[in-house]
């Protein structure tokens, strides 16, 4: 019974491993290219790593599938956003059917400058603002 569990954990990691390396051929992107490999290849991983648990069931190699599982599902997203704004601010073109662009508005490509909507306005600003309101 055991074997069949660990097969399948193992089967089910190497299908969505399969499925992050399609995303990448297929999606048209940069960002959903990051967003396949990064979802599928997280849980892939750690169906995989679930399945050598399950096989050795032994307690030093289950505690280090605990630790590899966390340290993926940790850095993986994080590096896949690290990975997605450098693409982003390099000019690597998003695909002609994007609906929203949320770094359009903050980001200056001149001047690579990124405004988070928390600056404090200027003395120009506040005028412009006192102006609208009257």
């Amino acid at each position: 019974m055991t074997e069949w569990a660990v097969s399948l954990l193992i089967l089910l990691g190497a299908g969505l491993m399969l499925l992050a390396a399609i995303g990448i051929i297929r999606l048209p992107d940069l960002p959903t290219r990051m967003h396949a490999t990064t979802k599928s290849g997280a849980l892939g991983t750690s169906l995989i790593m679930v399945g050598v648990a399950v096989y050795f069931a032994d307690v030093a190699v289950v505690t280090r599938v605990i630790a590899i599982i966390a340290f993926i599902i940790l850095t993986a997203p994080v590096a896949a956003h690290v990975i997605g704004r450098a693409g982003y601010f390099v000019g690597v073109p998003l695909w002609k059917g994007t609906v929203k662009d949320e770094l359009q508005k903050n980001y200056d490509p001149q001047t690579h400058a990124l405004k988070n909507g928390l600056e404090k306005p200027s003395a120009n600003t506040k005028t412009q603002q006192k102006n609208r309101r009257r």
